[in-house]
């Protein structure tokens, strides 16, 4: 195998570098001869400014040199220029100095005075490892993005299976169809104001898109009842974060804030909700934000015993309720996403009866 096989496809480059210029005239003529472009230095600062200037992926240095030694011009390479091969050469046969070196980084480690085929097959050999690393290296790379690529589009297949099933949900009354879309929606035009950091918006979204599936365990004479709830009913509909949790935490044990969004949306800011009678700021951020976007759509959106709020006395409503139902910061975010257009207002050209409705 010849060197330029063994850079597979690299610059034909080398930089030799050792403090006795004879040596290095040695080498250069080694190399030229097998149609290398030499650079030379003669210690280790003068190195990393030739290989700065021209990066060489070959670099035979001696160890003992002014200034900086050879380990350490080692680990300055290797830190610049990772796929470097780096052969070290030496007047001194020392096994504790060779283990040092190859540490650092180095490829092989040769001491003087040496023939000029050894060296040749050291430098062959140098370079053959340098090849091999290097599509190790790529094949690691190319196999970890499949990977992450398979388990994104698993994860795409998992929550679109469990969006399925709130869609399945609310086609048990059509007066909610659409709610878990709308909500999350909602959610994270509020959570964009918030700066809310993108790993927690992530499940963010998935909590909101699925926090009435809790709902498939309410029996559907109350879900389509056609009136209001009686307090023995309204207690049952309310157990729903409960079930809803109950039922994702063995497949979104990953996800501790989208579980959030899911058991503790219907907590209130000032103690009195359910299931936990959390108050505050010990409400997740998450199930705080999610309050707010349910209630909204809730309010706006039509039974058949009732019309949708106005806009207007919706924000009203959510405003007189900041600091009891709803944290103040959510729904002061919540208004400046709607000034801003971020918030799409229901539309009013379809039909109360197709409109959705949430127990919020």
């Amino acid at each position: 195998m010849r060197f330029a096989t063994a850079l597979s496809g690299a610059p034909r480059r080398c930089l030799i570098v050792d403090d006795e210029a004879s040596v290095r005239t040695v080498v250069r003529r080694l190399l030229q001869a097998e149609g290398f472009e030499c650079f030379e230095a003669s210690c280790g600062a003068d190195a990393l400014r030739v290989q700065a200037a021209t990066p060489s992926p070959l670099v035979l240095s001696d160890f003992h040199m002014p200034g900086m030694d050879g380990a350490e011009l080692i680990a300055a390479i290797r830190a610049q220029w990772p796929d470097t091969a780096v052969v070290m050469l030496t007047a001194v046969s020392d096994v504790d100095l060779a283990v040092r070196c190859l540490d650092a980084g180095a490829l092989d480690y040769l001491t003087k005075p040496f023939a000029i085929e050894e060296l040749r097959a050291r430098v062959l050999q140098a370079l053959e490892k340098r090849r091999l690393l290097i599509e190790n290296a790529a094949y690691r790379a190319e196999l970890e993005a499949r990977v992450a690529f398979q388990a994104h589009k698993y994860e795409e297949l998992f929550l679109a299976s469990l969006q399925s099933l709130a869609e399945a949900l609310e086609v048990k009354d059509s007066y909610t169809w659409g709610h878990s879309t709308r909500v999350s929606r909602y959610s994270m035009a509020i959570a964009t104001e918030l700066q809310v950091e993108l790993p927690l918006m992530h499940q963010l979204e998935v909590g909101s898109r699925l926090h009435d599936i809790g709902k498939i365990g309410v029996r559907e004479s109350v879900l389509n009842k056609a009136g209001p709830l009686t307090d023995v009913e309204y207690a049952h509909v309310m157990e729903h974060p409960v079930i809803g949790w109950r039922l994702l935490s063995p497949l979104l044990g990953d996800m501790p804030h989208a579980l959030a969004v899911v058991r503790s949306h219907h907590e209130r800011f000032d103690g009195r909700g359910t299931p936990d009678a959390l108050r505050g700021d010990a409400i997740p951020l998450e199930a705080r934000i999610t309050a707010v976007a349910d209630s909204f759509d809730a309010m706006t959106s039509g039974r058949p015993y009732r019309d949708g709020m106005r806009i207007d006395d919706a924000v009203a409503e959510l405003r007189r309720c900041a600091g009891a139902q709803f944290d103040p910061v959510c729904v002061a975010a919540f208004e400046r996403a709607l000034a801003k257009g971020e918030i799409p207002c229901p539309d009013r050209s379809v039909p109360t009866q197709l409109r959705m409705q949430s127990v919020a």
